[in-house]
């Protein structure tokens, strides 16, 4: 639409309005995208407020560059920002920041309408994935972090498999650590238990092998989306 040059100078052979109304519109699909993400999901302020204004800012690089020669290292660019957001965000997030790049690129291309369907088609599959239960741990709630501190001398190896077996339907050795100099071992396990309401009883078999030590029961703390 605009050479990268022009369009500094203000040399341009579109309209005032053919400028603003993509930016309008990707305001106002950004906005629309970011109410999506803010249902029954986890967010933070400046990320959703981020994905409001991404499809504008998009929109708006594709109209400066198009036809230009540097457009595909601008488009890259911006692409980039995916990855620098990725390292502490989770799939789902990375999913909502290429949609947001996408209703940009569109609107910046001209396609205002496809942007328009692409944003209810993409919109009302984020909302039935996150209303029916799609991809859930169905052992979530009793899914557990367990740490148990036992003294040198218990061979930890075996010595609360017949606890664990009664109360849990799956446990694995995590890691195990010396403590105290050496007096005293660390084991974390990530376990699964049977039945969530008798977690002291389980807590209570313990702390009668291991010598009434430090006992802890704790949630696995994970994104909502396994991380890219």
């Amino acid at each position: 639409m605009l050479n990268f040059i022009n369009f500094l100078m203000g040399n341009t052979t579109i309209t005032k309005w053919e400028f603003i109304l993509p930016i309008i519109a990707s305001l106002i699909m950004g906005f629309a995208l970011a109410l999506i993400h803010m249902y029954k999901n986890k967010y933070s302020k400046s990320f959703v407020a981020t994905i409001a204004i991404l499809p504008a800012i998009v929109c708006v690089i594709i109209m400066a560059v198009n036809g230009n020669i540097g457009a595909g290292i601008a488009v890259a660019g911006a692409f980039s920002l995916v990855r620098f957001r990725s390292a502490q965000g989770s799939a789902k997030e990375i999913g909502v920041i290429f949609a947001a790049m996408a209703l940009g690129l569109l609107t910046g291309m001209g396609y205002i309408i496809y942007a328009f369907d692409f944003l209810i088609i993409i919109g009302l599959m984020i909302l039935f994935l996150q209303t029916s239960g799609f991809g859930d741990d169905k052992n979530e709630k009793n899914r557990k972090n367990l740490r148990i501190m036992i003294p040198e001398e218990l061979d930890y190896t075996d010595i609360f498999t017949d606890i664990f077996d009664e109360y849990l339907s799956e446990y694995s050795l995590i890691s195990s650590r010396t403590a105290n100099m050496g007096s005293l071992y660390k084991l974390d396990y990530e376990i699964i238990l049977k039945n969530v309401d008798k977690e002291k009883e389980l807590m209570d078999k313990i702390r009668c092998r291991n010598g009434n030590l430090e006992i802890s029961v704790s949630a696995i703390k994970r994104n909502e989306y396994m991380e890219l």
